[in-house]
């Protein structure tokens, strides 16, 4: 019974530490932000996912404990009471902060530039190493040449001493 009982709690000891390495949601948002209607509570998450925080540049807003987050949290939460929806929320923050307050930026715009940047590039890589080897299986092979009769001589001589 000893041993079951000790087996027991070191099993308890195991989980307790890993579960306390294990990912799980953090967020930062405190509890004087927290809206009364859940509803638009889990509005304003949804919202704050796609919200890059401005400080912590690949945080989401909900995730990060800048002072700059914790405002635009506050403020997407005011633009939600105040009877906007999710898109004039959204506008709303991009025209203040610029598109790159988004995580996921759109593919309009300028921003079409950055989004084809990746495969127009990976294309002329593979279009100039073919053209690359092609062009080495079309060059003409040269003949090896020997050595001539004087370096011959020489390198005997070399050998030799």
């Amino acid at each position: 019974m000893i041993g079951l009982v000790s087996l027991k709690r070191y099993v308890a000891a195991i989980v307790l530490s890993v579960s306390s390495f294990a990912p799980g949601s953090s967020y930062a948002v405190q509890p004087d932000e927290v809206l009364a209607d859940p509803v638009l509570e889990q509005r304003a998450r949804a919202l704050s996912e796609d919200l890059r925080c401005l400080v912590c540049r690949n945080e989401n807003i909900d995730e990060s404990n800048a002072d700059l987050a914790r405002d635009l949290r506050l403020l997407v939460r005011e633009r939600l009471v105040a009877g906007d929806s999710d898109t004039e929320v959204i506008d709303f923050v991009v025209d203040r902060y610029g598109e790159y307050v988004l995580l996921r930026p759109t593919a309009s715009g300028a921003n079409w530039m950055l989004w084809a940047a990746g495969p127009l590039m990976l294309a002329m890589a593979l279009g100039l190493a073919f053209a690359y080897l092609r062009g080495r299986a079309r060059a003409p092979r040269t003949a090896e040449v020997g050595l001539s009769p004087e370096e011959q001589a020489r390198l005997k001589q070399i050998i030799d001493e």
